[in-house]
């Protein structure tokens, strides 16, 4: 892996704004979006963007309020071609934006609730009203006679739009193609949230030994990446002994013991940005059995890294990798996510995916300024021991530059007896 690393040309710098270095010019980050988002547009058969997913939202107004939103379809925001963007957001929300977010006209930072996911019924009418409420800010635009893309919609809405005589069509794609390249700020953000997790990691080599319980781990660091400075830990993966094989994609209250293999993913965000993130350990000692499967992974790992260069297709990046089969799936639908790669941002999972069950007949190229995550597996010829390993990519012109630096080229042995 060191072969593939640069880690001084891709700064992470400390979490303050300071006058003495250059560090994330958020005013040039949020331009940068938005523009991305309406050129993406542009360029498509829309005449506005409507977004409900949270991520979408925050890319085109910058603008968040708490994770707890995430699944509840509530905030949502109008990008119409030519126009400003216009906010819907949680109660008191609004107005607290009219106070602290000026690049949002105060006008188009509006109170809006459609009915959280069904507790308040379609029939009192709020969707209804929001429907109408936009067709008539499409009119304003010159755009209602155009299609508008929506990422994702509560079914209700969807049939509210279509009674407004609104023409709905797919803006994820539009979306998507407007995030999947990062601006310099979104490097420097991704790759400090990628540092957040290497001290995760260092936390984790310490505090793994006989007797922690899954859980007390993840605990753990849940509290380090929150006094860190990560704004959302997603979820940790904590994953050992005889849980291993085949993945479980979970953490348990299951105890550690003395030569168990131990592989986690930590998936959190800092300012918004996201980490993928897996390590595997053996604890105490590392059998035979357990570091063949370690060799394979990284090997698996390294040559696909050794691909990245734009230009490539993703198609060759998936033919690096075993097929399901080699390694004892059935098919690579239930292989699905263990010889894999995605794109990273805002969201776990854009653009590019990597993986044999869609690359192989559909790749994409890959292009400088793409940002995402490589990750193998290999179960252990024990039957129950496996390795994961995860790095994080920048493409430059150059190539791919690592930027999860905590020790993979080798098995660590936490705690060696």
């Amino acid at each position: 892996m060191s072969s593939h690393q640069a880690p001084r040309l891709l700064p992470a710098p400390g979490r303050m704004a300071v006058d003495f270095e250059e560090r994330v010019d958020f005013d040039r980050l949020r331009a940068y979006r938005l523009a991305r988002a309406r050129s993406a547009l542009d360029a498509s058969e829309l005449g506005a963007l409507l977004c409900f997913d949270v991520n979408n939202v925050r890319y085109l107004t910058s603008t968040q309020i708490g994770e707890w939103v995430r699944d509840k379809v509530c905030r949502y925001a109008l990008l119409p071609a030519g126009a400003e963007p216009v906010l819907w957001d949680f109660g008191s929300a609004a107005a607290h934006h009219r106070l602290h977010a000026p690049w949002l006209r105060p006008e188009n930072s509006r109170a809006g609730m459609l009915g959280l996911r069904g507790a308040v019924a379609p029939e009192a009418g709020l969707m209804d009203a929001a429907a109408a409420e936009i067709k008539v800010l499409l009119d304003e635009a010159g755009v209602s006679g155009m299609p508008v893309g929506v990422d994702i919609v509560e079914t209700p809405m969807l049939f509210a739009l279509t009674r407004a005589g609104i023409d709905v069509r797919d803006g994820q794609q539009v979306m998507l193609d407007a995030r999947q390249h990062k601006s310099p700020d979104e490097i420097v953000l991704l790759t400090t949230s990628a540092a957040l997790v290497d001290g995760a990691y260092q936390l984790i080599s310490e505090i793994l030994k006989p007797g922690i319980h899954e859980n007390e781990i993840v605990g753990a660091v849940n509290e380090f990446l929150y006094g860190a400075g990560s704004d959302d830990v997603e979820a940790i993966n904590a994953v050992s002994g005889e849980r291993c094989s085949p993945h479980p994609h979970n953490f348990s209250d299951r105890m550690i013991r003395p030569g168990d293999q131990a592989f986690f993913d930590i998936i959190q965000s800092y300012n918004g940005y996201r980490t993928c993130y897996y390590r595997t350990f053996a604890v105490g000692r590392a059998t035979p059995s357990q570091r063949d499967a370690y060799k394979r992974a990284r090997e698996w790992i390294d040559a696909a890294i050794a691909l990245v260069k734009p230009g490539v297709g993703t198609d060759e990046i998936a033919r690096a990798w075993p097929a399901a089969a080699e390694f004892g799936f059935a098919d690579e639908m239930e292989a699905f996510g263990l010889q894999f790669g995605h794109g990273l941002g805002l969201a776990l999972h854009e653009r590019p995916i990597i993986s044999r069950l869609n690359s192989l007949e559909h790749p994409i190229e890959i292009e400088s300024g793409m940002v995402f995550a490589l990750e193998t597996y290999c179960p252990a010829s024990d039957g129950v021991s496996a390795a994961r390993i995860e790095e994080e990519i920048v493409v430059t012109d150059d190539g791919p530059t690592v930027i999860t630096l905590f020790p993979a080229e080798e098995l660590f042995v936490a705690n060696a007896y």
